[in-house]
């Protein structure tokens, strides 16, 4: 086979060494591009922002570290050596990822801003005192960032396919990153809420 040569094996692994860098470079631009349009809205529109610095801090955590981890360690796939060697003058962020990029952050933006400002509306938060709603709203927008992020780690697997979750259980360390960072965040929320600035949410915010 022709993989089995040592120049096909070195070709192939250097082409998923540069796929895997552009994925990191996607998942962390769209990342960045979201945290700052929602807290720069909130933030003229309110003059309060849903994602503290500690939050941000968790969040640049999972951006740089966790999921650096879990996108860098991808295996190389045979359909890397379907495609065209790269140029030198080829620029790192595509126009797929930048189309990737885009649609990303515009819906995590959207959605987002949307619990922002309506949020305490749609949670039936009316009961509440406005201290306590405001923290349950913003604590909220924290969690569901964090799990954007989370699912978007799978977007940013496959930048090219549509199918983002094809081979995805054959990655162990992928698996067990999302999964660390999932009981992380669900321990953050339920039981660190002091060092955060948030409260415990309900069943039906967690749904």
């Amino acid at each position: 086979m022709m993989t089995s040569h040592p120049l096909s094996r070195v070709v192939r692994w250097g082409r998923s060494v540069y796929a895997n860098i552009q994925k990191f470079i996607q998942f962390q631009l769209t990342v960045n591009v979201a945290a700052l349009v929602i807290n720069v809205v909130a933030a003229v529109s309110s003059g309060a922002v849903p994602l503290n610095a500690v939050e941000l801090l968790w969040v640049n955590l999972i951006m740089d570290t966790l999921g650096a981890l879990a996108l860098a360690t991808e295996p190389p796939t045979d359909n890397l050596m379907k495609r065209h060697p790269v140029g030198r003058r080829e620029p790192l962020v595509t126009n797929i990822m930048w189309r990737n990029l885009f649609i990303q952050a515009l819906y995590q933006i959207a959605v987002l801003l949307v619990f922002n400002f309506d949020g305490k509306r749609i949670f039936q938060l009316h009961n509440e005192s406005r201290e306590h709603a405001d923290k349950i709203k913003n604590t909220f927008v924290f969690n569901a960032f964090v799990f954007c992020q989370i699912f978007n780690e799978f977007n940013a697997r496959k930048p090219e396919e549509k199918n983002v979750f094809g081979g995805v259980t054959s990655n162990r360390l992928f698996m067990g990153i999302v999964g660390i960072t999932t009981v992380l965040q669900i321990l953050i929320i339920e039981f660190l809420g002091k060092f955060f600035g948030t409260v415990r949410l309900g069943w039906k915010l967690w749904l």
